[in-house]
């Protein structure tokens, strides 16, 4: 003779849906993170705003600036006119694919900023890219 019980007996399972939901929350979170901690290479300069400026990877890059006295700054080393010119020759000669990222200061004078663009192209580099502020990336949170 069987009796039963009162309690009903389920086979056990394993809700999968909680588990894709904390894997995608994971996944966002490194994502956000990781995109957060994004290293600046040059020095800090009030650089100038445009309308159409767009962003590019900044993977094997070099970046040069200018700030509003006039000094020229090879990432964050200070550095004279000659010094940067030898400086942008021997990183040529290290890696002649890298880009070049000019950065400067909204104050600094243009002749300055053409005398570092001259050393640049002098030394071999042509794939230049001028750093702005982007007044198009001023409505997305995040941006400009």
């Amino acid at each position: 003779m069987q009796i039963g019980s009162p309690i009903p007996h389920k086979k056990a399972r394993i809700e999968i849906i909680p588990l894709i939901d904390i894997m995608f929350f994971l996944l966002a979170s490194f994502m956000m993170v990781s995109l957060s901690q994004t290293h600046m290479k040059g020095i800090k300069v009030a650089l100038p705003t445009g309308q159409s400026g767009e962003s590019q990877s900044k993977s094997n890059y070099i970046s040069v600036s200018v700030n509003r006295e006039g000094n020229f700054f090879f990432d964050k080393e200070p550095l004279d006119f000659t010094g940067m010119s030898a400086k942008l020759m021997q990183a040529h000669t290290t890696n002649p694919e890298a880009k070049v990222f000019v950065r400067g200061d909204r104050e600094a004078l243009h002749g300055n900023i053409v005398r570092l663009l001259n050393l640049c192209r002098s030394s071999g580099f042509y794939k230049l890219s001028f750093e702005i502020k982007s007044e198009a990336l001023k409505g997305i949170p995040g941006g400009g």
